[in-house]
């Protein structure tokens, strides 16, 4: 059920209400009586539910290659320093008397 956006046109108060489409529009203002007038509403956003609404699902070919290339590359370079980090720990603790 859609809501609909009222505005008084006497004491300008503006509410919504939630009714059917089939309902008659409100025509009268339950507090001061005075006549209504059904605005236009903005309506609702879109809702994506489920998988295939993320910006990574539609990416090229050459932009997942790009990224799996840039994602190796990194990789690879942070793996060697850990080993050459490792590798000076156990040269100063065995120059240790």
């Amino acid at each position: 059920m859609p809501t609909y956006e009222y505005k008084c046109q006497k004491c300008q108060r503006q509410f919504d209400v939630f009714q059917r489409m089939t309902d008659a529009p409100l025509t009268e203002c339950s507090d001061c009586h005075g006549p209504l007038k059904r605005l236009i509403g903005a309506g609702a956003g879109f809702i994506f539910k489920g998988s295939g609404f993320y910006i990574t699902d539609y990416r090229s070919d050459s932009y997942k290659q790009a990224e799996r290339r840039a994602s190796s590359d990194t990789g690879s370079s942070s793996s060697s320093t850990s080993s050459s980090s490792t590798a000076k720990s156990s040269t100063a603790e065995t120059k240790k008397p």
